[in-house]
């Protein structure tokens, strides 16, 4: 086969029409220069290509695309098998591994149009020379002659075998074609018998109908059947046998015509396994973990005692091995981690490739969910020692979700939504680990499924809004700036707060589209506060999380950001938490510099509950730190004070002082909890004491009043 990146540099499609030539070149005889023939294939190729690259995929374009090739007189034995396994190899080398999934279902559907066209095609032939065999019997005696001349001619040059016997069954005369087909010579042919030609396997219905024909019950019928070669090899014919009547009716001989389909049965075994197998690996595959549940559960049939248990697992941190080592090393992995699967399953136990890096492990007749705990446990060995790949050594570890339950208490479907919610809670409880099913966290975790499932489309509806909660000077409780928060409106749910879909925004990536979104309207309702109140407009402060950090873009978004609306870039302010910096600060720290370089200020936001340290501190871009909420707890009640909270809270303020930081507190309940922070050196305050998270409108007219904040005069309503 075609090298895989052999014509690499070349345009992907003129690179697929060259190879795809290449293939098929000689396998039939096609009446075209080898330039019209590229030409030709070409055009087919960019059916195909536009056809797995549409969204949603069109894979039945493959049935039209087989038909032309028949159509073009591509029809020789391997021509059809070098043209499927030329596309499911080139394809997703040319288009990308994405059309792993896509292009088995556009090659089954080529072979089938292939297949029905060239059998279409077959059929029309065999009735032609039957039509001409009936010719030469009915005819006058001069119309007889050249009636058999034309059925010799077709006889001798047709391309599928023919063969004519006697009512005896002994065979009289074959064409080129059968004897080419069988290996035989017309004379060992003739020393042969139809029923020597019979093979083994043949059902008991094929014996039924030959005789019901040669006794002239039928005139003719078809069928898929084996036969024997001389060599003693086996190969699938498609045989029509007919009856031939004299001029009296009566049953004269049998005409046997035959197309060798062996090519195309083997073609169907090979669709038929990529329809049940991962290409990729060659695991089992979701539609025959599909098919095997729907036997469990059938054969099943409400017993009692009857159970089945699934160890659903997915690799962790897989993506950053994608990222960082190349698609190919992610490739590569997968197939390892297939192999050490299988090889630690027992019997009665089906492992599959789910996509992506997600497997299962099926186990029929479990008998208890001790089998799936031990079964999870080996599958944690195999996978704990290192991958050798590309001269590296890599690890990597896999989170496993256990189920096991008896048949009668659920279905399918059940059986692997709950495999999938138990998966993420061992996910949840720290990676490298199993989680068993509980049936009680079940509604938590649905309800954050759900969620998940909802974010691309809540985001691109625009069902998400802003609040702003105000930063006040805790010197003269004057607003200095807001904090943006975002909430979701949920058509069903009502308005919820981040801490239901912040999470499942950052692990399926929606935090991205979501994070620009809020950051596009805290600048644009900033910019009206500047372009009322200039200097005593507040600044806004927006949350990014770590996710959007690692966005090459982001710096240039911010600033394409700024001027499209105008907004200063000091009026801006970005806050992230201590943890995001101190996982990875490669990416997020060239982002902050880009930022800082702008004008635009940065904030670590709930201080102290990370990592903090002066050395991580003074290598940031940083204006801002927001000590969390827990420190000032001990500081709310006017006559008693946590000794504890106080040394902790004026140590971080010195800290932050040190570094020429202004130290902002969140959590700020209560007058005296803001009087002594403001002791303890705080810069700014934020809390329900000063203002909740109110409507842009509100910030305004806030604004208007121009009221310090902290009293029951704040004036301000409680909004989501």
């Amino acid at each position: 086969m075609t090298e895989p990146g052999r014509a690499s540099g070349a345009d992907p499609l003129d690179a697929l029409a060259a190879d795809w030539a290449e293939e098929v070149e000689g396998t039939s005889y096609v009446p075209m220069a080898a330039e019209e023939l590229r030409a030709h294939l070409r055009d087919l190729a960019r059916l195909v290509v536009d056809a797995v690259q549409a969204d949603p995929p069109r894979p039945e374009v493959g049935a039209e695309i087989g038909r032309r090739l028949v159509a073009a007189h591509f029809t020789g034995p391997a021509t059809l098998e070098r043209t499927v396994v030329l596309l499911s190899e080139r394809l997703p080398a040319l288009y990308g591994p994405g059309l792993r999934e896509t292009v088995p279902a556009l090659t089954g559907a080529l072979a089938a149009g292939y297949a029905e066209t060239l059998r279409d095609r077959t059929l029309g032939e065999q009735e032609a020379i039957r039509r001409a065999v009936l010719a030469a019997r009915q005819h006058t005696e001069n119309a007889l002659h050249a009636s058999e001349a034309r059925f010799r001619a077709m006889f001798r040059e047709a391309a599928i075998g023919i063969g004519l016997g006697d009512m005896e069954g002994r065979i009289l005369e074959v064409n080129p074609a059968l004897c080419r087909m069988f290996g035989y010579t017309p004379e060992e042919f003739t020393q042969r018998s139809v029923v020597q030609q019979m093979h083994p396997d043949d059902a008991p219905s094929v014996w039924e109908r030959y005789e019901r024909m040669i006794h002239g019950d039928l005139e003719n019928f078809r069928v898929e059947k084996r036969f024997y070669r001389a060599d003693g090899s086996s190969m699938v014919v498609h045989l029509t046998l007919s009856l031939v009547r004299d001029e009296r009716g009566e049953p004269a001989y049998q005409v046997a015509m035959l197309e060798d389909v062996s090519e195309r049965h083997r073609l169907q075994e090979h669709l038929a396994f990529l329809a049940y197998h991962d290409p990729l690996t060659t695991l089992a595959n979701r539609a025959r973990i599909t098919e095997r549940l729907g036997k469990v559960f059938a054969e099943a049939g409400g017993s009692s005692t009857r159970r089945v248990g699934v160890c659903f697992l997915d690799l962790d941190g897989f993506k950053t091995i994608n990222d960082s080592l190349g698609h190919h090393v992610g490739d590569l992995m997968l197939q390892e981690v297939a192999r050490r699967l299988d090889a630690c399953a027992g019997e009665g136990e089906l492992v599959a490739r789910m996509g992506g890096d997600e497997f299962v492990v099926l186990v029929e007749d479990s008998h208890g969910v001790d089998r799936l705990v031990a079964l999870a446990d080996r599958i944690l060995a195999v996978l704990a020692s290192p991958f050798h790949l590309v001269g590296q050594e890599l690890v990597v570890t896999a989170s496993i979700g256990v189920v096991e339950q008896a048949v009668a208490e659920t279905t399918a479907s059940e059986l692997m939504r709950a495999a999938d919610i138990t998966l993420y809670t061992a996910k949840a409880e720290g990676r490298g680990r199993w989680a068993v099913h509980d049936p009680g966290r079940d509604e938590t975790e649905t309800t954050r499924f759900s969620l998940s499932a909802a974010l691309p489309s809540a985001v691109a509806h625009d069902e998400f809004f802003v609040l702003y909660q105000p930063l006040v000077s805790l010197a003269d409780h004057r607003v200095r700036g807001v904090e943006a928060l975002v909430r979701w409106r949920h058509p069903r749910l009502g308005v919820l707060s981040p801490s239901l879909f912040i999470g499942p925004a950052e692990e399926t990536g929606v935090i991205v589209p979501l994070g620009r979104r809020v950051l596009e309207t805290a600048c644009r309702d900033a910019r009206g506060w500047h372009a009322e109140f200039g200097a005593g407009a507040p600044f806004v402060s927006v949350n990014v999380a770590p996710r959007q950090l690692h966005e090459p873009g982001l710096v240039a978004e911010v600033a394409a950001l700024l001027d499209t609306t105008g907004l200063p870039a000091d009026r801006l302010q970005v806050e992230l938490t201590e943890r995001a910096l101190t996982i990875d600060e490669g990416a997020p720290l060239k982002a902050l510099d880009g930022l800082r370089a702008m004008g635009v200020k940065i904030a670590v936001d709930d201080f102290g509950t990370g990592y903090s340290n002066l050395s991580y501190l003074r290598k940031l871009p940083v204006d801002v730190i927001k000590l969390d909420g827990s420190f000032g707890e001990g500081l709310r009640e006017e006559e008693l004070s946590d000794e504890v909270d106080e040394r902790i809270v004026g140590t971080l303020v010195a800290l932050g002082h040190a570094l020429d930081l202004t130290v902002t507190a969140e959590g700020v309940e209560t007058a005296a909890q803001a009087s002594r922070l403001r002791a303890l050196g705080c810069d700014e305050g934020q809390g329900w004491l000063f203002a909740p998270a109110v409507p842009a409108g509100e910030v305004a007219a806030l604004l208007r009043r121009g009221r310090p904040l902290g009293g029951p005069a704040t004036g301000l309503r409680r909004s989501g």
